[in-house]
This record gives structure tokens, C-alpha cells and sequence, in this order.
């Protein structure tokens, strides 16, 4: 009975982690998509890979998190080198715009407070 009463937030958490995760590629991909009707197709393709970034590293944070536990108390440092290889790579290949890289990374806050507003 247990087990029951644990495995349910715990489905909870990963339903909430795919909604957040799809939320955040959706709005990468309609920002890039306005981006490049709007800019062009290089600040599109930063945004994008900035978007994608953010992905990567709420991926890797809600990871961190889904192991917090008895044995674990403290969140992992690995996410924190995403934005820092985002801007390092954007200082060493010319193709990559820093400010539109970084604005794309941060599109992930959007989805959080869209799913705060349309969660049930």
C-alpha cells in the first residue's frame, strides 16, 4: 500500500517533467519559427539552438531533481555548463549570435509559466 501512495507523485512528477519538457520545445520552435519570419535565419538558428539548450538543461536539472532523496540532498552543478558552453561557443563560432543564443536559452522560463497557468 506503500508503494502505491509513493509511485503516484512520483508519476506525477514525470508526467510534469514530459509537459514541461514539450512546452519548452514548443515554444523554441514557434519563437525561432517568429524569429525567422521576422529577423532572418541566422538569429533563428541561434535562437533555436539557445531553445535547445534550455532544454538540454532543464532536462538535466529535473534529473538532479528526480534524484534528491534520503541518500542525496544536494542538486547536481552538471546543468550549470550548458549556458556556459552556449557562450563560449558563441564567442568562438561567429554563426552564433550571443544575444539571440541567450534569449532562446531562457524560453524555458515562458513554458514554466505556462504550464503554471494551464496546469489542473
Amino acid at each position: 500500500m506503500v508503494s502505491g501512495v509513493i509511485a503516484a507523485p512520483v508519476d506525477e512528477y514525470g508526467r510534469l517533467q514530459r509537459r514541461l519538457l514539450l512546452a519548452t520545445l514548443a515554444v523554441s520552435v514557434l519563437v525561432s519559427l517568429g524569429t525567422w519570419m521576422i529577423v532572418g535565419g541566422a538569429t533563428a538558428r541561434s535562437v533555436l539552438l539557445g531553445g535547445c539548450c534550455g532544454l538540454l538543461y532543464l532536462r538535466l536539472l529535473a534529473r538532479s531533481v528526480g534524484r534528491l532523496g534520503p541518500d542525496s540532498r544536494s542538486l547536481g552543478r552538471f546543468q550549470i555548463l550548458v549556458p556556459a558552453l552556449l557562450v563560449i561557443g558563441a564567442a568562438r563560432f561567429p554563426a552564433i549570435q550571443l544575444l539571440p543564443a541567450l534569449l532562446g536559452f531562457l524560453l524555458y522560463k515562458p513554458a514554466l509559466l505556462l504550464q503554471a497557468v494551464l496546469a489542473p
